[in-house]
């Protein structure tokens, strides 16, 4: 692991993984650096298959951590592998294809103020301005069949400038206490790619934590919709489908009085 070295105290640790999308966290690395420069931030790097930087790790206001994985692995293990080298107070997951047009860490670590919330999110855009569905009721079978049939369109949540408490936020942005992160075990490795978000919001809500999506910070998503046009992507995302819905954690859910 390459890094460079920094006593400064670190807030928040962020864990990004390229799957060669170096391009993209360029993109993102600058957003961090032109627009988080009054949070103190660490990055951890996963390359998870191999590519070159077009970049140098002294180039940045805040350290890098560079992991190069000798065999890729699944989304969930790339970041709790990403978290044995944080030493941030929080622990944030990000995509390389999230944008940032200003620093939605202030206004998100304000809400850690409520001692029940477990994850935060802001909200997030698509690149048209619009909101994407990325706080969402936990799936059920009836549920999908309803959106595989075309209908239960829409969001799950009113978005108004109120704090959202849904049952699960998208893991292309997650920002946890890394305490809370720990106590969880981390993501469940044995979800490689998909519903690894909605399997440790579940666990959250399990513990008597929440999720909360706070309306004032914004990040903008470039959505790749792998699963959409590529059929390996497809069956990845619908056997941790099935995974869920036959897991503990699910049934668990079932008996949770309503909130």
């Amino acid at each position: 692991m390459a890094k460079i070295a920094d006593n400064r105290e670190i807030d928040i640790s962020i864990s990004v993984v390229s799957h060669l999308q170096i391009g993209l966290v360029a993109e993102l690395l600058a957003d961090l650096d032109k627009h988080c420069g009054d949070s103190q931030l660490e990055l951890i790097l996963t390359l998870n298959l191999d590519e070159n930087l077009p970049f140098g790790l002294d180039e940045f206001s805040y350290p890098i951590k560079l992991v190069r994985n000798v065999t890729p692995l699944g989304f969930g293990a790339n970041h709790n592998q990403a978290s044995i080298h944080a030493r941030g107070r929080y622990f944030c997951v990000m995509n390389p294809d999230i944008r940032l047009d200003s620093n939605p860490f202030n206004a998100l670590l304000a809400r850690f103020d409520e001692p029940t919330v477990g994850v935060l999110a802001p909200l997030v855009l698509n690149v048209e301005g619009g909101i994407e569905d990325s706080a969402r009721r936990f799936p059920t079978p009836l549920k999908i069949l309803c959106k595989v049939f075309g209908r239960c369109r829409g969001s799950d949540y009113a978005i108004t400038d109120a704090p959202i408490y849904p049952d699960w936020v998208g893991g292309m942005f997650m920002l946890f206490p890394r305490g809370v992160f720990e106590r969880l075990g981390g993501f469940d490795q044995g979800y490689f790619l998909y519903y690894e978000d909605v399997d440790i919001c579940a666990r959250l809500k399990l513990l008597g934590l929440k999720a909360l999506v706070c309306p004032q910070a914004r990040v903008v998503h470039h959505a790749q919709r792998s699963s959409h046009r590529n059929l390996t992507y497809l069956r990845w995302h619908l056997k941790s489908m099935l995974r869920f819905f036959v897991s503990p954690v699910f049934w668990r859910l079932q008996f949770l009085p309503p909130r």
